[in-house]
């Protein structure tokens, strides 16, 4: 079990620790993996996975944010492994689109031992059973420095430059740090020229914003592709055309709701893979930095199973 100590900035220490006496009250043997950084933490997860008699484990169960979820589907897509999430960060999108409960830990808790067959502690014999998975699929993107696998979203526009500055920003340590990036970002707002390969057809076009979601929402429940579904098969490109910053000011309210997707501005398409490139431009997926564009990025059906 890989814990994120920072998720939510510090405030959810304690889920953890209560993950881990829930697992192991329902007779599960827990390894838990509590490190100092993202990347210790990643390759902390990837050895305890190989297990020393050459088998797998039941299950790879993340707590934090959608960065947990990004760590773990790197490490358990197309492996078979199930992937469990309790959500304790900021954004909790992959969760959200799960139907994992989000401000109740003990729910969440609940949903997972649920899902992996937890023996009733107390019990003389507690012994766990079947598991129950969701099999969903998930998003590759190709890059200059190899793969990386998401489960929700890959950015490449003005919520990426939002991103990009606001892990350069030292101060404030708190969610504030993501508003004050973006109004910085507002100052110099201005359209992007991207080039896209879609399904195999070449296209270029001018926007304020990119997205290619397997999941609804990103950024904290911002719906961006609202009628999106986790195993269709398919991905949605997200497209935002040129807006001035009033007009992209009162397009964002209403990507909470779900609603902005009957503006003229906004296109929404489904597709199995999309190429991006544009000078200047980086691209995250799932909250974490993969590097410039260009990226190719697509679906790969039934590449995840998780515990939901």
């Amino acid at each position: 079990m890989a814990v994120n100590p920072r998720a939510a900035f510090g405030r959810h220490r304690d889920v953890g620790p209560r993950v881990v006496a829930a697992l192991r009250g329902g007779g599960y043997g827990v390894t838990a993996l509590l490190e100092p950084d993202y990347a210790t933490l990643r390759s902390a997860a990837a050895s305890a996975l190989a297990r020393p008699d050459g088998g797998c484990a039941d299950a790879l169960v993340v707590v934090g944010g959608d960065g947990m979820v990004s760590l773990g589907a790197n490490l358990v897509a197309q492996t078979g492994i199930p992937l469990g999430i309790v959500p304790s960060g900021t954004g909790n999108d992959m969760a959200r689109g799960l139907g994992i409960p989000l401000d109740d830990t003990d729910a969440a808790i609940a949903v997972l031992t649920r899902a992996l067959g937890c023996g009733i502690p107390g019990s003389p014999v507690v012994v766990p059973g079947p598991i129950i998975t969701r099999t969903i699929d998930a998003g590759r993107v190709h890059h200059a420095d190899g793969t990386t696998w998401f489960a929700s979203v890959v950015s490449a526009g003005f919520d990426a430059r939002v991103n990009e500055r606001a892990n350069g920003m030292r101060r404030p340590r708190g969610a504030s740090r993501y508003t004050i990036a973006m109004v910085r970002e507002l100052i110099g707002l201005r359209a992007i020229r991207y080039s896209l390969v879609v399904d195999g057809q070449a296209r270029e076009l001018d926007a304020l914003l990119i997205s290619v979601a397997n999941n609804g929402s990103i950024g904290g429940g911002m719906r961006i592709a609202p009628d999106a579904r986790l195993d269709d098969g398919a991905l949605d490109l997200f497209v935002v055309a040129p807006l001035s910053r009033i007009g992209l000011m009162r397009v964002f309210p209403r990507v909470f709701r779900g609603t902005h997707t009957s503006l003229p501005q906004v296109s929404l398409e489904r597709v199995r893979s999309v190429a991006l490139d544009a000078p200047g431009v980086v691209a995250y997926a799932d909250g974490e930095r993969i590097g410039p564009l260009p990226v190719t990025i697509e679906v790969v059906a039934g590449a995840l199973r998780v515990l939901a």
